[in-house]
C-alpha cells in the first residue's frame, strides 16, 4: 500500500493491523506528523515534503493507494473556502493513481467533500477520456461507529477499482445503535486519575529523523496528561452532570456570551457518557469550550491518551512533537478501526476476484 497525506498514520495503522498489507511509501508535508509516522512504520519509505515533488519521481508499485487530501477548505469548522489551495491537492492523488495504477484505491474526506466542485471534477475523471477512465468507483458517507469505532465520526469514502477486477462496493453498514462501541469500550480499563501537576510531556526527549530533531518519542503513559484549570473552570465542570453541557450551569457560572445565547450547540462544555460513543475527536479535544470533551466522571477534559484511544490507536503507538502538535495529529487522524474494516473489505474483494 501507499499512504498519501499520511499524517501520523491512522490509515496505515488500520491497514497494518489486519496483517494483510505492507507500507511501500508514505507522503506527509508536516514534520511532526511525518516523524510520528516514521517512528511507527520506518523512515526509509517516508517522503517528508510536498507531494507535488514526490509524484514527479519514480514511484513504487502498490496494490492499493490510500489517503485523505487535506480537508480544511471543505470542513464545516471555520470558513469554508472553495479557493483554498489545499482543496486542489486531490489532483496530486489522481496523479499518483495514474503513475502507480493500483488494483484499488481508497480516498477519504469530510462528508461535505461530496458537495464540492472538487468532487464533481474528481468524478469527471472516471468518464471516457478521463485520467481514471479505466477505474470503477463507489462512494458513500460512513459513520465510524458502524465499522467498530467508539466515535461518532462521519467520513466520505470513495473506493476505486481497476476495471480488470470486480468493482469493490462500499461495505454495507446496517449496524444497530446497541452494537456500537462506547467510551467505556475505549477507556474503561484505563485508570482515569492523572497525577496532580502532570500537564506536560517528559522533558529533554529527542528523536532524530529526516536530518532533523523533534521532541519524542512518547507512548501511552506519557500522553496521560491534563491542564492547569482555574477555580472558575473547575466549578463549572463540577456543575455539569453526565451527558450535560453549558446549559446545565447555574447563572452565576455562565460566561456572559452564554447568557445571551440560550440555543446553539449542545456539545459546548459537554460531558461524555460511558454508555455512548464519543463525539468526533477534533484537534482541540483538550478544550471543553470546544465541544463535548469532558471526562465522563472527572472534572477535566480528555487527556491525549484518552483521545488517541477513542481514535483507535494502540497504547504502544509512538508519538513525536509538542503537546499541541500531537493533539493536532490525533484529531486529524482517520479512526483506526474504520481504516481496518475498510482494509479487510478491500482485501477480501480483491482476493475473490
Amino acid at each position: 500500500m501507499i499512504d498519501l497525506f499520511a499524517g501520523c498514520g491512522g490509515l496505515s495503522e488500520g491497514f497494518r493491523s489486519t496483517n494483510l498489507y505492507r507500507p511501500m511509501a508514505a507522503v506527509e508535508v508536516d514534520l511532526f506528523a511525518a516523524a510520528t509516522y516514521a517512528a511507527n512504520f520506518g523512515e526509509d519509505h517516508v517522503h517528508y515534503g510536498d507531494i507535488a515533488d514526490w509524484v514527479k519521481g519514480d514511484l513504487p508499485d502498490a496494490d492499493v493507494v490510500v489517503g485523505g487530501p487535506p480537508c480544511q477548505g471543505f470542513s464545516n469548522l471555520g470558513a469554508k473556502r472553495e479557493d483554498d489551495e489545499r482543496n486542489e491537492l486531490w489532483e496530486r492523488y489522481v496523479d499518483t493513481l495514474v503513475k502507480v495504477r493500483p488494483k484499488a484505491f481508497l480516498l477519504e474526506n469530510v462528508d461535505r467533500f461530496l458537495r464540492t466542485r472538487q468532487f464533481r471534477e474528481l468524478v469527471s475523471q472516471f468518464e471516457n477520456n478521463g485520467e481514471l477512465a479505466d477505474y470503477n468507483y463507489d462512494v458513500k458517507v460512513l459513520k465510524a461507529t458502524d465499522l467498530g469505532s467508539p466515535q461518532l465520526r462521519r467520513r466520505a469514502i470513495v473506493i476505486g477499482t481497476r476495471k480488470d477486477f470486480d468493482k469493490i462496493p462500499i461495505p454495507s453498514t446496517e449496524v444497530s445503535v446497541a452494537a456500537w462501541k462506547t467510551v467505556k469500550h475505549a477507556l474503561g480499563d484505563l485508570e482515569p486519575r492523572i497525577p496532580q501537576g502532570r500537564v506536560d510531556l517528559p522533558k529533554e526527549r529527542e528523536y532524530s529523523v529526516f536530518g532533523r530533531t523533534v521532541p519524542g518519542v512518547y507512548t501511552a503513559a506519557d500522553l496521560h496528561i491534563t491542564r492547569n484549570y482555574t477555580e472558575l473552570s473547575q466549578q463549572r465542570f463540577s456543575a455539569i452532570p453526565t451527558g450535560g453541557n453549558r446549559f446545565d450551569l447555574p447563572e452565576q457560572l455562565k460566561a456572559p456570551c452564554w447568557k445571551k445565547h440560550t440555543t446553539g450547540s449542545g456539545d459546548v462544555m459537554g460531558r461524555l457518557v460511558w454508555s455512548k460513543p464519543s463525539v468526533t475527536i477534533r484537534t482541540e479535544f483538550f478544550k471543553p469550550e470546544k465541544g463535548r470533551y469532558l471526562h465522563p466522571d472527572e472534572n477535566r477534559a480528555l487527556s491525549h491518551l484518552e483521545a488517541a484511544r477513542l481514535q483507535g490507536f494502540p497504547d504502544n503507538f509512538k508519538w513525536c512533537g509538542t503537546k499541541l502538535e500531537i493533539a493536532r495529529q490525533i484529531g486529524n487522524a482517520v479512526p483506526v478501526e474504520l481504516a481496518a474494516a475498510l482494509a479487510r473489505h478491500i482485501a477480501a474483494c480483491l482476493r475473490s476476484t
